[in-house]
């Protein structure tokens, strides 16, 4: 449900931007200003959004709530601690994380972080993951991307996606991502330079310190991570050339900074782990670019990554309902040609050729509803509705309300419904979502998402009203 746009080319120079300059006095922070740079913030968002796309077709996302929570709760602290002259309103940032156990991350123009879960089972503390992301995010903040393609060689903007990719991940995983893309650029895009490593080291320590961490837990990641590499060393610290002195001027930095009180709670990072203990075993970028190549061999790979029943000719709802019973306390009619798939607290129906999974054994759908039970936030039903667009938003960022909420009853109980715009991760076109929900008696909220190609939303919107109006609960509404 992610889009992929191409980029045209910005045409836009601007003329005031200064070359960056690196000033240090005793006592004080380092004073980092941005480099010269041709495009424009929108530039480097699209380039990052397109790239994005990319690596969550080619790559097995984890998408673990619990891991992935914690990453987006550390990614929030540094965004809302970038300085202010170096804000961006246009950026979109993401944090997600890869299911692969090599250590590593990367950060894309714009916004997008990627980081794989070996480089969270290598972290001792909370503050050396958000060293590493402070470091990456810095990036992201100094354009670096797009500065240093100002200084290369003149392309077209649209090209820079698959540059970006094989630049990161190299090797046999980065050929596969980048075929069929202009590749002029891949040596040298986002392998930043040893003056861009320093930059991103020092207002990574600064953003840390305005974030209530320690930027000395920057430093000893590093050595952690240097550590852990083995004889062939970490994959992160391959890319990111030591740019001299690394830990000793971290260290300088952090004694210039005052580090403020953080509210986060400690020990997070053990809970991290010992829920990453119970997941199956992370696969490395060499498997995963194997089933990549396995995938585009056999045709099983549609725009979306998907693999299994997608597809475009997909029947028309049924007028004939067939009733279900998912979680025992509830019943619910759908159309007969409607199949149900998955069992627990999130239960889909759709019909053949609507539903399939991911590589990495993400579902997707096109057609049909999904029907979940999520925690409320306590703050009231529109609150909690609310929260849970924000997290279907992480993954799905042209997800967007169309209008405001509507009441609605919902097996007798007084509910809200939303529609919704999105682009299909599956397809590339635009679909319509509705969204309902509703509070249950134990404090946990039931969804109902319906999704449909936005030319045939008329039929669907129908039918998803006929669903909704079909759910009764047993036993009062409890589990």
């Amino acid at each position: 449900m992610r889009s992929s746009p191409r980029a045209p080319r910005s045409s836009a120079i601007l003329a005031t931007l200064l070359a960056l300059t690196v000033v240090g006095s005793p006592g004080a922070q380092t004073r980092i200003e941005p480099h010269a740079n041709k495009y424009k913030p929108e530039d480097d968002v699209k380039l990052g959004q397109q790239a994005a796309q990319e690596v969550r077709q080619q790559y097995p996302l984890l998408n673990d709530e619990q891991v992935d929570s914690y990453v987006q709760r550390l990614g929030a602290q540094l965004v809302d601690n970038i300085p202010q002259e170096l804000r961006q309103p246009a950026f979109r940032y993401s944090f997600q994380v890869v299911n692969l156990k090599e250590i590593n991350a990367f950060a894309l123009p714009g916004g997008p972080m990627f980081l794989n879960r070996g480089m969270l089972d290598a972290a001792k503390t909370d503050g050396e993951v958000i060293g590493v992301m402070a470091h990456e995010i810095s990036h992201v903040v100094l354009r670096h991307g797009t500065a240093q393609a100002t200084k290369g060689q003149k392309f077209e903007a649209g090209a820079i996606a698959g540059q970006i990719l094989g630049a990161i991940v190299g090797g046999t995983a980065g050929s596969v991502i980048s075929q069929g893309t202009q590749f002029g650029l891949g040596a040298t895009f986002l392998k930043y330079s040893r003056e861009y490593e320093r930059e991103a080291d020092l207002l990574g320590a600064q953003i840390m310190a305005r974030a209530g961490y320690d930027p000395r837990q920057m430093a000893n990641m590093f050595k952690t991570i240097q550590k852990q590499g083995g004889s062939q060393g970490p994959e992160w610290l391959s890319d990111h050339p030591d740019p001299g002195n690394r830990y000793e001027a971290i260290n300088r930095e952090a004694d210039a900074l005052g580090v403020k009180p953080s509210g986060a709670p400690a020990g997070r990072i053990e809970s991290v782990h010992a829920r990453l203990a119970q997941l199956q075993p992370a696969i490395s970028s060499a498997q995963a670019a194997r089933e990549a190549q396995q995938r585009q061999r056999t045709g099983q790979t549609d725009r979306g990554g998907a693999v299994g029943r997608v597809r475009t000719n997909v029947e028309p709802p049924d007028s004939q309902f067939r009733t279900y019973q998912p979680g025992n306390f509830m019943r619910i009619s759908v159309p007969a040609n409607w199949q149900q798939i998955g069992s627990g607290n999130t239960v889909t129906y759709a019909p053949d050729g609507g539903y399939g999974q991911t590589a990495d054994g993400h579902s997707v759908f096109t057609h049909g509803v999904e029907i979940g039970v999520t925690q409320g936030q306590g703050g009231g039903l529109q609150e909690s509705t609310e929260q849970l667009l924000q997290s279907f938003a992480r993954t799905n960022p042209d997800l967007r309300r169309q209008g405001g909420y509507s009441r609605t009853s919902i097996g007798g109980r007084q509910g809200l419904t939303a529609t919704l715009s999105n682009v299909s991760e599956v397809t590339g076109q635009s679909e319509t979502i509705n969204l309902s929900t509703v509070g249950l008696d134990d404090g946990t909220m039931l969804f109902m998402i319906g999704v449909a190609p936005q030319n045939e939303a008329r039929t669907y919107m129908e039918t998803f009203n006929r669903v909704r109006q079909s759910l009764q609960f047993s036993g009062g509404g409890s589990r």
